[in-house]
């Protein structure tokens, strides 16, 4: 018995139309063909039991694609008994969310059977189309699943968040993903079976890779191959790549993932490890992120990890900046290139994070200190009887070119805000700072 009708002894398609896509035949039709999630779904585990008893009530499920969000969903509703109402937010609005309740209700009524809406991309919704659900949640009119590739934290309003439990789906992994893919050739009810097709080892290791944990993805390019090939063919590596050519890599410019390569290049260039600053600022690259997105980043890393440490990375940084506008892709990944490992290696030190941060908490501490009188400017004769300026000297009149003057407000004369850090140029500033002191103090006028 399949989900889709009967399929012919010659695997030809059902006996009426073609065959759905092998991914969507290959949907797991019970908690047990789940693929991954056993931390979520393992025997025993709470939210398999809920599920079992159909109580799990309304969920946002975030994971990135093809982890068996929309399956997930499924099998709930046919746990519950639920009718399972798909729904789309990138096509649909709030005229359209009202509609689908008001058949949810009027299906309570008739038939005594709730409802599932079930809410793809339900982070693409506005705060006030998110709004609409909550009063349906909170009555039991529908059971609400939204699925959403981004953090629910920042991309689901606090009310609607509240209302459902978040579950995270991991990716799979490349021996599952293998594992689907073998299933699949050898499935002859709902897989490719019938044609007695294999998959050579390294095949399926670089079609595992190639995938990066999303099933979906993993499936249609087996059944790309599949295509290819006639009955009783062994699927080569070749070929696998061949499907893959023209694959889009994970990435998505407004969403986790943009922001999760570009910190792991950040957190690699802090870390000083060259290596995976190259290779994390590659992977942003060739999924398609703007190259200033990048070049952004490393400026902040020059300025905020490097800082004084190499006075030469703010420059190596901003050059590459203009070299990318200059330039555009593909030779602006060179410029990039090179700032990436330039700041990688470079002696690191975040002393000027730290100073105006301190700083400025300092400001906010609300005391408003009075500019010392001899840094005033005597603008007017009024000033001058005031003693703005009394007391300044003129750093360059002086032998050392600093002036014995305090230039911090008295209350906070011993105050330090920057501290030199231990690494690179910053011990020369270290140097300078306490010959500096000296002179200001009048050790040496």
């Amino acid at each position: 018995m399949t989900l889709f009708g009967d399929i012919g002894e010659d695997g030809g398609g059902p006996s009426r139309g073609p065959l759905p896509p092998l991914a969507e035949r290959m949907r797991p039709h019970s908690l047990d063909e789940y693929l991954g999630q056993e931390e979520l779904l393992g025997e025993g585990r709470a939210l398999r039991s809920a599920i079992e008893q159909g109580v799990a009530g309304s969920l946002l499920l975030f994971g990135p694609p093809g982890v068996g969000k929309t399956t997930l969903a499924l099998l709930i509703a046919q746990h519950a008994d639920l009718h399972f109402q798909p729904f789309s937010a990138v096509l649909s609005g709030v005229a359209q969310v009202r509609q689908a309740v008001a058949e949810a209700v009027e299906r309570r009524q008739r038939e005594g059977r709730g409802t599932l809406l079930f809410v793809d991309e339900i982070h693409r919704f506005n705060k006030a189309q998110q709004d609409a659900f909550l009063p349906h949640v909170e009555r039991g009119d529908i059971v609400l699943v939204g699925a959403t590739t981004e953090n629910p934290s920042f991309s689901i309003n606090a009310a609607l968040l509240s209302r459902c439990r978040v579950v995270p789906l991991r990716p799979l992994s490349d021996e599952q993903v293998a594992g689907l893919v073998r299933t699949a050739l050898a499935d002859k009810e709902r897989g490719l079976g019938v044609r007695r097709l294999t998959i050579a080892h390294e095949a399926a290791a670089r079609l595992a890779a190639l995938a990066g944990g999303d099933a979906r993805r993993a499936l249609v390019c087996l059944e790309a191959c599949a295509a290819t090939c006639v009955d009783g063919d062994c699927i080569d590596e070749g070929m696998v790549v061949e499907a893959f050519q023209h694959r889009a890599l994970q990435h998505d410019k407004a969403g986790d993932q943009h922001y999760d390569l570009l910190s792991a290049l950040h957190k690699s260039l802090r870390n000083s490890d060259v290596q995976a600053a190259v290779y994390w600022l590659a992977r942003a690259l060739e999924a398609g992120a703007d190259p200033l997105h990048a070049a952004r980043r490393i400026v902040a890393v020059a300025a905020e990890d490097v800082g004084l440490a190499d006075p030469m990375a703010l420059q190596v940084a901003m050059a590459a900046v203009h070299a990318v506008q200059f330039l555009g892709l593909p030779e602006g990944r060179l410029p990039l290139t090179e700032a990436v490992v330039y700041l990688a290696a470079a002696p690191k030190s975040n002393a000027v994070v730290r100073a105006i941060s301190a700083a400025s908490e300092e400001v906010r501490r609300g005391a408003q200190h009075p500019v010392p009188a001899q840094l005033r400017n005597a603008v007017s004769a009024l000033a001058s009887e005031l003693g703005h300026g009394k007391g300044y000297i003129y750093a360059h009149d002086t032998a050392a070119g600093v002036a014995a003057m305090a230039c911090l407000p008295d209350a906070l004369r011993s105050a330090v805000f920057y501290r030199p850090g231990p690494r690179g140029f910053e011990q020369r500033i270290a140097e300078r700072m306490r010959e500096n002191d000296r002179h200001r103090s009048g050790g040496n006028g």
